[in-house]
């Protein structure tokens, strides 16, 4: 059964987070080349596994989410994109994180620029926000990249956090 929530682009394959990937989030979200900057840091197994169990029922929920970032040449895990609720309340955001030996090479504006479509055209959301620190060049090169517009900043723990955002009015 094909899951039609699933994602293909040019390169990748996006599929809503599963059970299945659960190893490959805790080595994901472990990692501190990775995680050091997320909000809350890099997560113990235990927390992976809470994270994956909150993912799945926010699809549920909301009919929107995070999914596995796979190579579709051979299925190689690269990481996450999706979508999620904000715990500060500012809305759902798009939250993206790619494995170190992945990055730099496009994957995350190809991962990323789906789920923003997706988002707005399918799951029909009109507002959906970014969350970057000011010195997450990276990040804030892909928000700006697939679209998204500054239109906020704030301090946390004395960093700059910029805030993006995608609007699309309907019809």
């Amino acid at each position: 059964m094909i899951d039609i929530r699933a994602l293909r682009t040019g390169r990748l394959w996006l599929r809503p987070v599963g059970y299945r990937d659960l190893p490959e989030l805790v080595r994901l979200k472990g990692d501190p080349r990775v995680f050091a900057i997320m909000l809350g840091g890099v997560r113990t197994p235990e927390q992976a596994a809470r994270e994956l169990a909150e993912d799945i029922a926010f699809w549920g929920r909301h009919g929107v989410g995070m999914w596995s970032v796979r190579l579709a040449e051979d299925e190689r895990f690269l990481g996450l994109v999706g979508l999620h609720g904000r715990p500060d309340g500012r809305g759902v955001a798009l939250r993206f994180a790619l494995d170190a030996a992945a990055q730099g090479r496009g994957y995350a504006s190809e991962a990323a620029g789906a789920a923003l479509r997706f988002a707005h055209e399918r799951a029909g959301l009109e507002r959906v926000i970014a969350v970057a620190r000011a010195s997450n060049i990276g990040s804030r090169q892909v928000l700006g990249g697939i679209g998204m517009t500054l239109c906020e900043s704030y301090l946390r723990d004395g960093e700059e956090v910029l805030v993006y955002e995608s609007v699309v009015r309907p019809r």
